[in-house]
C-alpha cells in the first residue's frame, strides 16, 4: 500500500503504463502470427505485406521502450530472410 500522494500517484501511472505495455506486445504478437500464417500458405505477396505490417509494430513497440531496438531490429530481419527464401 501506498504511504505518500507522490506514491499514490506512480501507483496509477504504472498500471497505466503496463496496459498499454501489454496492448502494444498484444498487437505485435498478432500481427507476427498473422505473417506466420501468410508465410505458411507460400504466397510471396501476401508474405511480404504481412511483413511491412510485422515491421510497423516492431517500430512502434521499440519507440515506445516495450521492446529493445536491438530485439526488433533482429526480429524483424529474420522475418524478412524468411520471406526472401520463398519463391
Amino acid at each position: 500500500m501506498a504511504n505518500t500522494k507522490s506514491a499514490e500517484r506512480r501507483t496509477r501511472a504504472n498500471e497505466r503504463k503496463r496496459l498499454n505495455n501489454r496492448s502494444t506486445l498484444s498487437h505485435v504478437r498478432k500481427a507476427e502470427k498473422a505473417f506466420q500464417a501468410a508465410l505458411a500458405s507460400g504466397k510471396k505477396a501476401d508474405a511480404s505485406k504481412a511483413l511491412g505490417v510485422v515491421s510497423s509494430a516492431y517500430d512502434k513497440a521499440a519507440k515506445t521502450n516495450v521492446v529493445k531496438r536491438g530485439t526488433a531490429d533482429r526480429k524483424k530481419s529474420r522475418l524478412a530472410i524468411q520471406v526472401s527464401k520463398l519463391k
